[in-house]
């Protein structure tokens, strides 16, 4: 068996072809969505990032604003960036580009936010929309994801889903978006993380496996149910060489799979569009 594979770029176009329209629609309006990114140090992967999603706002029509803090900020910096954001008007969404240094207190910086403004649904404001199923940005990585799976007709209804990884950014608000009663969700899902002992007991009945983990190679073909799809948002570099949670070699078992370089990334670039969009038609 050879795998299909799940190309995030064709999702990613449909989604921003959507976010053209309404930034059409607003301009009838008087009104521009801008985007704000908020990057500590010159991590290259960040803030390679970073420069993909301003490109992105300007193909879409969306104003971009970015803050670079040196490495050496303090965490009274960082919160002063957020105030910045808070306070511009011409800003309906922004990020704090993740990770920042360990000497810093995401977290705090995180809940700093206006709940309005945080394109990238991961304030717990947000996230509690989400449990109630209100109406809210939803995390970009997990909403395009799930994107994904709605647009190649992959079956998520009532159907055994295992996500490998726990991490606030992916891992856990993706299974509770996928416990959802709405289209493209509705799944039995299992969480589970690299410190389970014999995590291929729990893949090897799921019809989908989604890796979070940022362990390269974590899942191997003999832990997939032949036919399965198969996910890779999870990784992590090696030099400049992108390494994704899932092997290769799983493509000749699973019957889905996405491709090592433009899978999950364009899609979380997009729903990071559409979040901003939806956060300047609610100020309209």
């Amino acid at each position: 068996m050879t795998a299909r594979l799940l190309s995030g770029i064709e999702v990613a176009e449909a989604v921003i072809a959507d976010v053209r329209k309404r930034v059409e629609g607003l301009a009838r309006q008087g009104v521009q969505p801008g985007l704000g990114t908020i990057l500590v140090g010159s991590d290259g992967p960040s803030a390679s990032y970073v420069r993909k999603k301003h490109e992105a706002c300007e193909n879409a029509g969306i104003l971009s604003f970015h803050l670079e803090l040196p490495t050496t900020s303090s965490q009274q910096e960082l919160l002063d960036a957020v105030d910045t954001f808070n306070n511009n008007n011409q800003v309906d969404g922004y990020i704090i580009q993740y990770p920042v240094p360990k000497s810093l207190d995401f977290n705090e910086a995180l809940m700093r936010m206006s709940p309005a403004k945080d394109a990238d649904g991961l304030h717990p404001v947000n996230l509690g929309k989400l449990v109630l199923q209100e109406t809210g940005p939803v995390p970009c990585t997990p909403a395009g994801i799930q994107a994904i799976l709605v647009h190649y007709g992959i079956e998520v209804a009532g159907k055994e889903v295992v996500i490998i990884g726990r991490g606030p950014t992916l891992g856990r608000p993706l299974s509770l978006l996928l416990t959802t009663k709405q289209e493209g969700a509705n799944a039995a899902v299992t969480v589970v993380h690299s410190g389970v002992k014999d995590l291929g007991y729990f893949t090897r009945r799921a019809d989908i496996v989604i890796s979070a983990a940022g362990v390269p190679s974590i899942v191997m073909p003999e832990m997939i149910k032949p036919g399965a799809a198969v996910i890779s948002g999870g990784i992590s570099w090696e030099g400049k060489r992108l390494l994704p949670d899932v092997d290769e070699s799983v493509a000749e078992v699973a019957g889905w799979i996405t491709p090592r370089l433009g899978g999950v990334g364009p899609t979380t670039v997009a729903m990071l569009l559409r979040n901003t969009v939806l956060a300047a038609e609610t100020r309209s």
